[in-house]
């Protein structure tokens, strides 16, 4: 049934007033352009209730009743991961039978919203040891001390990756080129990224050839992170970061390290979150939005994007440390 219009007060007011100056129901519809049963319904509720204001309706009543709300909730906050339809099984189990439309009318009304679950890195207590002990630790760095960090990582990129976040504008049906996602299977190929940014902004990008190991992994180092050090003009006492890869942590970069007088930030294990270089989430919307058509031109494509990050970005990222 189609929602009736509702009239205004003054309408209504109106209605009355002219109901107590003599006026017959047709008369009055006529005069404001109103049908002659509406007026009658309007005047009625006046006789009885002598006001015109709408009265508070009780609506349908619910389906299901508080205690089935209360084992909905209860199960939801004990289950997080509980689908509508488990919970539509557990209330016809107690004999209530609804719809995964009215459970989600319920969880709402008691505070409970469907969310994507986030991912987090999957942590062994020495792990949140670790990285409890690196937050206290840090707790009271100052600012300046975490402009002069180098921080540095290394990424996969697919050809046509990171689809599933894009939306067009479309009529039902319309299934035109530009409104459609090309997509293939395993991504349609890669690349491997090393890179590196500080506050002064985006560094070297570095794409890696086959399997890199740590002979390789120096090699990076000597040909991108000290130009960028330069280029980014970071002076004396900057600090680098990388996480604890075992080509990262191999005695002979140590010794690498140790030779080029680099001082490097000690990192807790399974701490991607912590880095503040992911910032390649932000490289790779923006490579989304080019679409390279094969990997030569998303190599190129990654360059030129990485080095366009507008300062606000990085330097947002490196301020969240």
């Amino acid at each position: 049934m189609a929602k009736t219009r509702v009239l205004c007060k003054d309408i209504r007011d109106t209605i009355v007033d002219l109901h107590k100056a003599g006026m017959g129901y047709r008369t009055i519809g006529k005069q404001l352009g109103e049908k002659a049963t509406t007026v009658g319904a309007i005047i009625r509720k006046w006789k009885k209730f002598k006001m015109t204001v709408y009265l508070p309706r009780s609506g349908a009543p619910c389906k299901i009743s508080p205690r089935g709300a209360s084992m909905i909730i209860r199960k939801v906050r004990d289950q997080p991961r509980t689908t509508r339809q488990d919970l539509v099984n557990d209330l016809k189990r107690v004999g209530t039978t609804v719809s995964k439309k009215t459970i989600s009318n319920t969880l709402p009304r008691h505070g409970l919203k469907s969310c994507s679950a986030h991912k987090v890195p999957l942590l062994k207590p020495t792990h949140v040891q670790a990285r409890l002990k690196f937050a206290n630790d840090h707790l009271d760095y100052p600012e300046e001390e975490w402009e002069k960090v180098m921080w540095s990582d290394e990424t996969k990129i697919e050809l046509f990756g990171l689809n599933s976040t894009r939306h067009v504008w479309r009529k039902k049906k319309d299934y035109n080129p530009k409104n459609t996602i090309l997509t293939v299977k395993h991504g349609g190929g890669n690349i491997i990224l090393w890179g590196c940014f500080s506050a002064e902004g985006t560094g070297r990008l570095h794409r890696i050839e086959g399997r890199m190991d740590g002979a390789m992994y120096r090699e990076i180092l000597a040909k991108n992170l000290l130009p960028s050090v330069r280029a980014l003009k970071m002076g004396c006492g900057w600090v680098f970061q990388h996480d604890n890869d075992p080509k990262h942590t191999a005695r002979a970069t140590k010794e690498w390290l140790r030779k080029k007088h680099l001082k490097f930030l000690e990192w807790p294990s399974q701490s991607p979150d912590l880095n503040p270089i992911n910032l390649w989430r932000e490289q790779k919307v923006r490579i989304a939005q080019r679409q390279p058509r094969n990997l030569k031109d998303l190599e190129k494509v990654c360059i030129e994007e990485w080095a366009k990050i507008p300062a606000a970005v990085w330097s947002r990222t490196t301020g969240n440390v």
